[in-house]
């Protein structure tokens, strides 16, 4: 009996490449769960097989918990009737009896094979997908195995991969038998079916075939920062090294373009533009809005965005085809990028600066001529004029000393005025306004000078008019409003109807 056991397991380990405890674990498993029906009740069995001489013993066991958390009795026991037995045990540990072991003809054979089987399949998977992972895999080659519902399932070896519809290149139709190389996106080890999930559409793709053509990549002396894609048509990649005898761009493209033409084959035809990656944000951005010429840039370093400016020639190249250009740019660099003509960043820059020009004069009092000279010496917050090192101030021209100190004293004056004004109008604010994910005291102060004073009354408000009252960008008034809203889902969920809301904007 013994020994038969030990030539199963020795079998089956070799017939499915697994390991003999996989093997000895799944077996006792098996028996356990014959074991088990011995009972009418939901017993807990563990059986221990010796992994020299083949002896098994069975044990009925009851798990320690505390004495209010026994829900299943015939498996577990209170910790306080525990200690009557030992008083050493501790939560979590077991009480175990021996059982008498089954005789190895009585056990429902098939129940000990599906198992058995299961078991063994389960180990067989995981077993390959840890010797894939071992070999540093982020690509898969394999052959198209078949199609269902329009993913491809890829067989590569004894590994099959999912290759969902969406993630392949829009335009390639892939058939069963075809080659295929994808980029490993996502892992799923509790998939009953193909684990490794790939993609044909993702940046990485593009960066992973450029470090299969591209040598001087796995050699480190060259990295690819960032990509971007419109997967099938163009593609933007960034490039770096800190190898003065190595042009980034031409090592990427090969000897007659053969590296990138290698790369845009594998993508059905995708161009694919190298450029300079840049540590200076500005520079990086022309650098991937090529091959349009940009005449300025200013960049805004809070809302994380730049204005370009490009003359009308070059603003149709700028933005691409359908703006695929721009936004490929924008998606490389990580910043949002407004294309301007030169006529439309004058107009944007005199209404900034006829803004900045009315706050000068009301707040510190003073003419127009005298906010024009500090707007044109790049003075653009009473903060800045209140605390800009008084040096600074005393090298313009065309004021004197005496200017100088009475318009940093009237800026710090106002500055305390509206910081008096600011705390007094928060104290009308409800708390649950002002501990609103996303909502900080300067915002919730401006707020309620537009009567805005309650989370019901933020979230009443439409998209625009929060902005617009505000001054903050669509995607954070958006994120603001929602959780505003959060409580009003929360109570229609609940069957409730909250109160104060009204017809969402």
């Amino acid at each position: 009996m013994s020994r038969e056991i030990l030539l199963l397991v020795d079998a089956l380990a070799r017939e499915k490449n697994v390991n003999r405890d996989v093997v000895f674990g799944a077996l006792e498993m098996a028996l356990a769960s014959a074991t088990k029906k011995r009972f009418t009740e939901d017993v807990d069995v563990r059986v221990a097989i010796d992994r020299n001489t083949g002896n098994y013993d069975s044990f009925r066991r009851w798990k320690v918990v505390p004495d209010d958390a026994v829900e299943l009795p015939p498996a577990q026991i209170a910790l306080s009737e525990a200690h009557k037995r030992d008083v050493a045990l501790k939560l979590e540990d077991y009480i175990e009896e021996p059982l008498e072991a089954l005789e190895w003809g009585r056990i429902g054979a098939q129940t000990a094979k599906q198992v058995i089987l299961q078991k063994i399949r389960d180990a067989e998977r995981e077993q390959i997908l840890n010797d894939f992972l071992s070999r540093g895999g982020e690509l898969v080659t394999g052959t198209v195995k078949r199609m269902e519902r329009g993913n491809a399932i890829v067989e590569s070896g004894r590994l099959e991969s999912l290759l969902p519809r969406e993630n392949m290149i829009p335009k390639e139709n892939l058939r069963v038998g075809d080659r295929v190389r994808a980029w490993v996106m996502k892992i799923d080890r509790q998939a009953r079916g193909p684990q490794l999930i790939l993609s044909r559409t993702a940046p990485q793709f593009i960066m992973k075939l450029f470090e299969l053509e591209v040598p001087e990549i796995e050699e480190g002396l060259l990295e690819i920062k960032s990509a971007a894609r419109d997967p099938g048509v163009r593609a933007k990649i960034a490039v770096h090294t800190n190898d003065r005898r190595i042009d980034p761009i031409g090592t990427c493209v090969g000897m007659r373009g053969s590296r990138v033409q290698a790369v845009t084959q594998e993508l059905a035809g995708e161009r694919v533009d190298i450029v300079l990656w840049s540590a200076d944000p500005a520079q990086f951005v022309i650098g991937a809005l090529a091959p349009a010429d940009v005449s300025s840039i200013v960049v805004d370093e809070e809302k994380h965005s730049m204005d370009v400016v490009v003359d009308e020639e070059n603003l149709a190249i700028a933005i691409g085809r359908s703006g695929q250009n721009v936004r490929l740019a924008s998606e490389m660099t990580g910043w949002t990028i407004n294309l301007m003509t030169e006529e439309d960043s004058k107009k944007k820059q005199q209404e900034e600066s006829g803004k900045i020009r009315e706050t000068f004069m009301q707040r510190l009092d003073v003419d127009q001529e005298v906010a024009d000279i500090l707007i044109q010496e790049g003075f653009s917050t009473l903060e800045e004029i209140a605390y800009v090192p008084l040096q600074e101030m005393m090298e313009i021209e065309a004021l004197d000393e005496e200017t100088v100190n009475e318009l940093r004293s009237r800026a710090r004056n106002a500055l305390l005025v509206q910081a008096i004004a600011s705390e007094e109008s928060i104290e009308s604010v409800d708390q649950d306004l002002l501990t609103l994910e996303g909502m900080d005291t300067d915002l919730a102060a401006k707020l309620a000078a537009h009567g805005v004073k309650t989370r019901d009354d933020l979230a009443d408000l439409a998209l625009d008019e929060l902005s617009e009252m505000s001054g903050i960008d669509e995607e954070r008034a958006k994120v603001l409003i929602m959780a505003a809203r959060a409580h009003w889902f929360a109570a229609e969920a609940a069957g409730e109807s909250p109160a104060g809301k009204q017809e969402a904007q």
